[in-house]
């Protein structure tokens, strides 16, 4: 029986894509059609992605303090929302749920006006602009590391965590190995764009600083931007080693399972999904975020003892060297914090996620919603 169309809105990035498409699968279990409304970016992550059809509206961010700009911006979101409430109309979705990210802004924009149940799933310990705009509208806000008390907002927030998809649900399943002296040490390296342009110049330095011994021992997967490929590669033939250099991979689950460290950014998808897994990090908030909101999500799991947070300032290929030759001789201590990342983890926030909106969809409140929680 089909209990009706859920609506999402996710801007076309993998941290916004991925909560939702773990959200699909749930809802699509319980009997409900999914339809997605993104932009043309999720192209590479919605493949996927368990939706009946896969919309792309206008949208635009106003960025710019120059007048003709703005203007233009305001005119695509003005098209872009009159182009959603076309869609919401022809649709007649129970809820529309916004997952962060511009293209969510005409959607939810246009569900508030014309009286259709709406909620927001912010990932970030700190609220994104979008998400920010749209939070006096919508009936209720669940949160991936936002408090239910002492914020602006908290009186319609619920802490569901972030869903995470199916195949890092399975990767979650298997333990952590640790990597004695001697045998293979995988390595698993990756960030947004510009996360990946760091770590594709700080990382073949730092793996050159070993000493033969480690170097052999490690298997390294490293995300890259297309443009850094050919000089990664080239690093990584000079020093005769195991390496994955890829701008995507499909397998990533798989390979966070494998993983005895973890270098990354700290999104809040990629905090989740590694807390989820139980691996040991190092996460470098990116630097140059607006809301500084990867340093807070950072601050979450390394509270726990499952990550190091290190300023990407402060790591230099030397320090990453150094780092790595401590930590492959100490599996004990990899493995400690292996268990303590597990402990941060929020398995069933898919579940409570989908139980939320199929709540706010049959018009209870978040008090009431809360109070069958308790």
């Amino acid at each position: 029986m089909n209990k009706g169309i859920v609506l999402l809105a996710a801007g076309g990035t993998g941290g916004h894509v991925f909560p939702a498409e773990a959200l699909a699968f749930k809802l699509k279990e319980r009997g409900y059609s999914v339809h997605l409304v993104t932009d043309s970016r999720a192209e590479r992550y919605a493949g996927k992605f368990p939706a009946e059809e896969i919309h792309v509206v206008p949208s635009a961010t106003i960025g710019s303090k120059n007048p003709v700009a703005v203007a233009r911006s305001l005119w695509t979101l003005w098209s872009g929302m009159r182009a959603a409430k076309r869609l919401i109309q022809r649709l007649k979705p129970v809820i529309v749920v916004g997952f962060g990210g511009y293209p969510t802004v005409p959607p939810l924009l246009a569900a508030t006006r014309l009286g259709v149940a709406s909620m927001l799933h912010e990932q970030n310990a700190v609220m994104g602009r979008a998400n920010k705009a749209l939070a006096p509208r919508v009936k209720a806000i669940a949160g991936g590391f936002l408090p239910e008390s002492g914020d602006a907002f908290s009186d319609k927030t619920v802490a569901t965590g972030n869903p995470v998809r199916p195949a890092i649900l399975a990767a979650a399943e298997q333990p952590y190995v640790p990597s004695h002296p001697g045998e293979p040490f995988n390595l698993v390296v990756f960030g947004g764009s510009q996360g990946a342009q760091y770590f594709s110049k700080a990382m073949p330095t730092a793996i050159s600083l070993l000493d033969d011994g480690l170097r052999a021992r490690l298997r390294v997967t490293q995300q890259v931007r297309p443009e850094d490929m050919e000089m990664v590669s080239g690093c990584v033939a000079k020093l005769e080693m195991g390496a994955d250099i890829a701008p995507f991979f499909n397998d990533m689950a798989e390979r966070l399972a494998q993983a005895h460290l973890v270098i990354c950014r700290s999104g809040a998808s990629t905090v989740s999904e590694i807390s989820l897994i139980g691996r040991p990090a190092i996460l470098v908030p990116y630097p140059h975020a607006l809301d500084h909101d990867q340093a807070a999500n950072a601050a979450a799991l390394a509270a726990t003892g499952g990550a190091k947070v290190i300023p990407q300032s402060e790591l230099s290929p030397e320090r990453i060297a150094s780092i790595l030759s401590h930590v492959m001789n100490d599996p004990d201590k990899l493995s400690h914090m292996a268990a303590a990342a597990k402990l941060a983890g929020k398995p069933d926030a898919a579940n409570l996620l989908a139980d939320m909106v199929e709540a706010i969809a049959a018009g209870k409140t978040v008090s009431e919603f809360k109070r069958t929680r308790a």
